[in-house]
């Protein structure tokens, strides 16, 4: 086995999965990572540019700063003296499409491995036919038909990659919705399952280079079981290995047969001993306000609608036995003005207070980086309307209420806003629409950080009420467990995107290390 092992990453966003596998860079090496949406693409060019530095220069870190341009393209790239390390990370992170681009990504992938055997391939196709709210949208759609739609069909791509390149072992990630997707009213899961166990036979592709064409065995991350009947046994609960999230996705590990018939090494993750709270990892960045929408966007106007919160829904509160809601409120509009309030930067905001995570030490070195000198980056916020924020001042209050006394409902459902807080929305009292506004107590793991997080931030709200915003693009990305240094490049509609589209590079980091055992274990075959 050569060391490092090179990694293959398809549908890699903005590039969590390789995260974790590049960050033990003396056991693998992302050969190639590809990806076909523009602003994802170019998040994964300045990670794989950032990666080709054993010392990353300080003209890095002056561009997260902001002394560098908007953009890494604007200025980092084109100093000549990182021409070598530019061109490789072009080499590296590659913008095709799978099903369209395949004889170039093939290539690409040749010489990217240059032949090599002990190549791991990851990733996990697009999941939005699977997820619940692609669901939900296609039964609204009569004319919709599942079997017609090509997203539940690209994971075919991936097992093309297989077939032709017979990595020694795959992950594949892809959310839980999947175990209840059906086409022809069978369980997409079990088609999915059973022909990545054949990819050969199934996409009638034979190996290159007069390859063996091997089978594949399927395992969990979870199980110590092979034969495993409730496909549930797929899915990792992130929370349970120090992830700040309670994010619930199917995790396959496949192992080449020859592979899994000579292994010994467990397959399952090791969970953590504590679950981390959201507080305790973005505590420490900088108070912001939220912007206005449809109003002047001023400190005067946000201040105004808060702290002229309106009476009638401080009244209706007391009528609905609510008075501790409603001394609250009044208590904070008394403190609106302690704290400086500005709305963040793209670039170069510094921070005063230190990350310090009591639960996981292992967490907080993971997120840091000294060179950045407290600077904090992709932390901005958004514009809401002044009628959110009265929600969002309700529904953060009531979390903090909920805490300091024990209550079983940590936020407000429709059914607890007060009438006149309402929106004007046919729907908003139904089931399915009855936690729209939901506010990530302080004292448990966040919900699931999902590419939503990017239309309105209404299921994202901030615990601190007396910021009264939804969670920045930063905030998103630390309960994601991205690094600080780690930026996201595009506007901010695509960087919450990126960032609720990946995997937890920190939960990754932990299956790479599982991969690597296996594979360090694995027999020398001397007449390979």
């Amino acid at each position: 086995m050569k060391i490092p092992i090179k990694i293959i990453d398809l549908f890699a966003g903005p590039g969590g999965l390789s995260e974790g596998f590049a960050a033990s860079k003396n056991n693998f090496k992302i050969a190639i990572s590809i990806e076909k949406e523009t602003s994802a693409h170019r998040t994964l060019l300045l990670r794989a540019f950032f990666r080709q530095f054993k010392e990353v220069p300080e003209e890095y870190y002056q561009f997260m700063r902001g002394e560098l341009g908007s953009s890494p393209e604007e200025k980092l790239y084109k100093i000549a003296k990182f021409t070598k390390e530019f061109d490789a990370a072009n080499k590296e992170a590659r913008q095709f499409t799978l099903g369209k681009d395949n004889e170039e990504i093939y290539q690409a992938i040749r010489e990217s491995i240059n032949h090599d055997e002990d190549c791991i391939l990851i990733g996990g196709p697009p999941c939005q036919a699977y997820s619940l709210a692609g669901k939900a949208r296609n039964l609204n759609n009569k004319a919709y038909k599942a079997e017609d739609d090509h997203r539940n069909f690209l994971y075919l791509e991936y097992l093309k990659v297989i077939a032709k390149f017979q990595p020694k072992i795959f992950v594949m990630e892809n959310v839980k919705g999947m175990l209840s997707a059906r086409i022809n009213n069978k369980p997409i899961f079990n088609v999915i399952k059973q022909d990545l166990k054949n990819p050969c036979e199934v996409v009638n592709i034979q190996p290159e280079g007069g390859r063996e064409a091997f089978k594949y065995r399927i395992f969990s991350f979870v199980s110590s079981s092979e034969d495993i009947k409730d496909p549930r046994e797929y899915i990792i609960h992130s929370e349970k290995f120090g992830i700040p999230q309670r994010r619930h996705r199917v995790i396959l590990l496949g192992l080449r047969e020859d592979i899994a018939d000579n292994n010994t090494q467990s397959t399952q993750l090791i969970p953590s001993s504590k679950q981390i709270d959201i507080k305790s990892v973005i505590d420490d960045l900088p108070k912001l306000r939220s912007g206005l929408s449809k109003i002047e966007n001023t400190t005067e106007n946000w201040l105004s609608t808060l702290i002229n919160f309106d009476k009638k829904v401080l009244v209706e509160l007391n009528k609905l036995d609510l008075p501790l809601i409603s001394g609250h409120i009044q208590s904070l509009q008394k403190q609106f003005t302690a704290h400086e309030h500005n709305q963040g930067k793209l670039h170069g905001i510094q921070k005063k207070k230190q990350l310090s995570i009591e639960s996981s030490l292992g967490l907080e070195k993971w997120f840091s980086d000294d060179r950045l000198n407290n600077y904090v980056v992709n932390h901005e916020t958004r514009g809401h309307l002044t009628t959110d924020l009265q929600r969002y001042l309700f529904s953060s209050s009531w979390a903090v209420v909920a805490i300091k006394n024990n209550w079983k409902i940590r936020f407000p459902k429709s059914k607890q806003y007060p009438e006149s807080l309402k929106p004007n929305h046919k729907n908003f009292d139904s089931g399915k629409f009855s936690d729209r506004f939901r506010v990530q107590a302080e004292d448990i793991p966040a919900t699931t950080i999902t590419s939503h997080i990017s239309k309105d931030g209404h299921y994202f709200i901030h615990y601190d009420p007396l910021q009264c915003r939804s969670l920045t693009v930063r905030e998103a990305a630390r309960i994601q467990t991205f690094p600080d240094n780690y930026f996201f490049v595009g506007t901010r509609t695509q960087q919450y995107v990126q960032v609720g589209n990946a995997v937890p590079p920190f939960l990754a980091k932990q299956i790479a290390h599982v991969v690597y055992t296996i594979m360090l274990k694995q027999p020398i075959n001397k007449n390979r």
